[in-house]
């Protein structure tokens, strides 16, 4: 097993902080980090708190969208496809051609993004209640979405011949939305591992996929004078284990034999990442790693959010499977899923109603419907926290017919309701009923939503604003009479006596307040997901 690249820190008696060498430090020879306020260190970037806006923002859209939706068999297909037998790989091979002649470089000119129309995506998405919109920089396939200095294999150069950050960043600012863009191609030196395999079975059996090509390779075809390891990032020995397809997970944060990342590939990633802050000015930004990029084999990701901080004292970094100190200096995100209590610091949920890139396996069999959607955004607000919602788009840059629906079910209900999410903090308690009382706990990165389907009208989440509380059931009871046990008589949470509230979308209601709760019958729904009540503080 190779040796966690896990460097023990030095310690140095200074005035300072404690100081910490890593095995694979940062180059800035090309890229200098914005000295400032922050340093790149914990000690310091802790000192940087989430902005209110964003605490005040609550939901964000993200256009997950690249090359991979090419084929639309969903996310991982860069990789998916040198998995033999597995469902990626078949589709490729039978569409495409086999892995060796093939692969993953020759799918990137057939993104072409014809019908790509930013402002009027953005727009819509605004229209649906997103507060921010995000988008994809580059994801483990290593593809840049943007005119890219530092990474020939770009969106400018090959495929859709354009700049998408440009596009999407002068969209957002037109809509007036805060701009975030997620990076993921930290992860293509292990991630890719498997385009270095080969076939151990059938006519092709030994004969190597192309993840070993070099620019050599190149002359006479359609990529002469672009080198494969560019994109690839293969010119190394496997991890530990790698034939094993599922090992990539225990290896994420860098440890338990992942390969150690050379200062070349790990350099590199810093300055892409520090261009596209520059050009494009983003307020979020998001890692799909663990805390940081390269951490804790090196400084590099502490330097990309000490830039980032020192650059934009409003922005927000986000890092997965946080320390309590870490969420200090983090926002931290939580993938699919959510804690089952208030969390004292803000942080986010990323979610898809469908697979992360587009896959037509989902569209036959079908979305995740607004309902579950809005539950689990009223859920995750109630909860201190925010939902950042993927809509996957195809390779030409538009969403399908049931997306469509979708979006258009999410905005009816957003249109009325809306005032219960934007702006409000949490109550003394976020919730009461069958889920709220729950053992949930999160699995790895998140990967518990499951634990909160099926929430109904017993279900109630609060939060508050300084003149209201809201109390938003989890549907709507068919006798039309709701029982709110957290606000029964003489509870000590809301002393003032209730006698009425108002049914957002629909007007005022009378209440009673008795022992056992707070007693209003509600009329025939007027949403199709969850009646949202308003009660005077």
């Amino acid at each position: 097993m190779i040796k966690s690249i896990l460097t023990a820190a030095i310690c140095c008696c200074t005035s300072a902080a404690m100081a910490q060498t890593y095995e694979v430090p940062v180059s800035e020879e090309h890229e200098k980090m914005l000295t400032g306020k922050y340093q790149p260190t914990w000690q310091s970037l802790e000192t940087h708190k989430t902005p209110e806006w964003f605490r005040n923002a609550k939901f964000g859209i993200w256009a997950h969208w690249g090359p991979q939706c090419v084929e639309g068999s969903g996310d991982w297909m860069a990789r998916g496809m040198y998995i033999e037998g597995s469902d990626q790989y078949k589709y490729h091979k039978k569409h495409y051609g086999h892995q060796s002649e093939f692969g993953f470089k020759d799918i990137l000119p057939l993104f072409k993004a014809e019908k790509w129309d930013p402002e009027k995506l953005v727009e819509r998405y605004k229209r649906c209640g997103a507060q921010y919109f995000f988008v994809l920089g580059n994801h483990h396939d290593n593809f840049d979405l943007w005119d890219s200095q530092y990474q020939e294999w770009n969106s400018v150069r090959i495929g859709p011949k354009r700049d998408i950050l440009d596009g999407w960043a002068k969209a957002a600012k037109k809509a007036g939305l805060p701009l975030g863009i997620s990076f993921h191609a930290d992860h293509a030196w292990t991630w890719y591992e498997p385009s270095q395999r080969y076939d151990q079975n059938g006519s092709k059996a030994g004969v190597y996929y192309d993840g070993k090509l070099t620019k050599a390779d190149g002359k006479g075809k359609w990529w002469e004078g672009l080198d494969p390891q560019k994109l690839y990032a293969q010119n190394h020995p496997m991890s530990d284990r790698s034939w094993n397809n599922g090992q990539i997970h225990a290896q994420w944060g860098w440890g338990n034999g992942a390969c150690p990342p050379s200062e070349e590939f790990v350099t590199n990633f810093y300055d892409r990442t520090l261009d596209a802050i520059n050009r494009y000015n983003p307020d979020l930004i998001y890692f799909d790693v663990t805390v940081l990029p390269f951490y804790p084999a090196s400084d590099c990701g502490l330097k990309i959010a000490t830039h980032f901080y020192n650059k934009n004292p409003r922005g927000v970094v986000f890092g997965k499977i946080l320390s309590d100190d870490q969420k200090r200096a983090l926002t931290w995100d939580v993938e699919r899923g959510a804690p089952n209590q208030i969390i004292s610091e803000p942080w986010q949920t990323c979610n898809c109603i469908g697979d992360w890139h587009y896959n037509t396996s989902v569209y036959k069999h079908g979305y995740r419907t607004s309902e579950n959607i809005v539950k689990q955004l009223v859920d995750i607000v109630s909860k201190n926290g925010n939902l950042l919602l993927n809509i996957p788009l195809k390779a030409d840059g538009t969403y399908d017919e049931k997306e469509a629906q979708f979006l258009d079910e999410l905005e009816a209900w957003m249109t009325p309701n809306g005032e219960s999410i934007f702006g409000t903090r949490p109550w003394v308690k976020f919730g009461e009923g069958p889920v709220a009382e729950k053992v949930i706990e999160i699995n790895a990165q998140g990967f518990n939503e499951g634990q909160y389907n099926g929430m109904d009208y017993r279900d109630v989440r609060f939060n508050q604003t300084k003149k209201y509380l809201y109390a938003t059931a989890m549907g709507w009871p068919k006798d039309g009479k709701l029982v709110i046990k957290s606000l029964a008589k003489g509870n000590p949470d809301f002393k003032k006596s209730i006698t009425s509230v108002y049914l957002l979308g629909y007007g005022k209601l009378k209440a009673t307040q008795t022992a056992d709760g707070l007693v209003v019958n509600l009329p025939q729904p007027c949403n199709k997901i969850a009646p949202v009540l308003r009660i005077n503080k």
